[in-house]
């Protein structure tokens, strides 16, 4: 399920930043419609209607094109939708004021990590399935030390340049 939940923010994320980057440029931006009015007081509530959107057609394609899938999905599907992932990138896009290509290459590569980080969190749980927790650890308590270790070792990555390995 980790797989299936990392795709579908995957194309949530790669759909979304682009079209809240045209309604951004085109509706939001300051004159965009008219000479003096700045509509950008809505982004909010535009981006995350956009969110919403994507999220809900996500989920009628996974119903019909795999069941299993999405009811071993259950609850999750919807929640995409609050994922600060989601919106933080959009805004993030337009606080760098990026292009077209870069919001749909910053949101596809968003997804990805993501992706990434999901899928080795539960890979992590499921190999810790069968060690021996401490009681006090079991459930919530491990996963919040996983999460955290994982945190830190990607903020390691956080400071390394392509040219540092010349």
């Amino acid at each position: 399920t980790a797989v299936g939940l990392g795709l579908a923010v995957i194309f949530v994320l790669g759909i979304t930043m682009p079209i809240n980057w045209a309604i951004n440029t085109y509706l939001l931006s300051d004159s965009a419609l008219v000479n003096g009015i700045n509509l950008s007081f809505l982004r909010l509530i535009l981006f995350i209607a956009v969110i919403a959107s994507m999220v809900q057609l996500v989920e009628m394609v996974i119903e019909k094109v795999s069941p299993a899938l999405y009811n071993s999905l259950g609850i999750f599907l919807p929640l995409i939708t609050v994922n600060c992932a989601i919106l933080g990138g959009s805004l993030f896009m337009v606080s760098r004021e990026y292009g077209f290509t870069e919001s749909v290459s910053f949101g596809l590569g968003s997804g990805v990590g993501w992706f990434l980080a999901i899928v080795a969190i539960a890979s992590i749980r499921e190999k810790l399935r069968t060690a021996d927790i401490p009681p006090p650890l079991r459930g919530l308590g491990i996963a919040f030390i996983i999460t955290g270790l994982m945190g830190i070792a990607f903020m390691s990555l956080a400071g390394l340049n392509p040219g540092d390995f010349n």
